[in-house]
């Protein structure tokens, strides 16, 4: 028995509608949740960070535990200048805080939802 591998007949081999046919309440429901333009860069700008290989790693060792500049800097293998540059684009974004302990800064992360995330993103196979 030999089994067809011709497409379906509302989609072509390229997987686009044969007939061109807007669904307009399920265009309305969809876009009343989706969120805001102004939402949408904001966390595209916060994934952008996530891709460089340095501050992920930084937030890697911070969802371990709260770390300095110096203990940071020695974990990722890079200068503390360049460690103190990428731990201000990470807290501009929301993604650490720190707290003083006199004259030491302290580093943690600052929203439950990077931990999901970055489990998330080495799960994916």
């Amino acid at each position: 028995m030999t089994t067809s591998t011709l497409p379906s007949p509302s989609v072509d081999a390229s997987g686009e509608c044969e007939v061109r046919l807007m669904h307009p309440d399920a265009v309305a429901r969809v876009e009343a949740v989706l969120p805001s333009p102004k939402q949408v860069e904001a966390a595209t700008e916060r994934l952008k960070l996530l891709a460089d290989p340095t501050r992920y790693r930084v937030l890697c060792a911070l969802e371990r535990e709260e770390l300095c500049v110096c203990d940071l800097a020695a974990i990722v293998g890079v200068n503390e200048s360049t460690m103190s540059h990428q731990l201000r684009l990470l807290r501009a974004h929301g993604l650490v805080t720190f707290r003083r302990d006199g004259r030491m800064a302290y580093y943690r992360i600052a929203s439950d939802a990077v931990g999901p995330l970055l489990s998330q993103s080495l799960a994916g196979g």
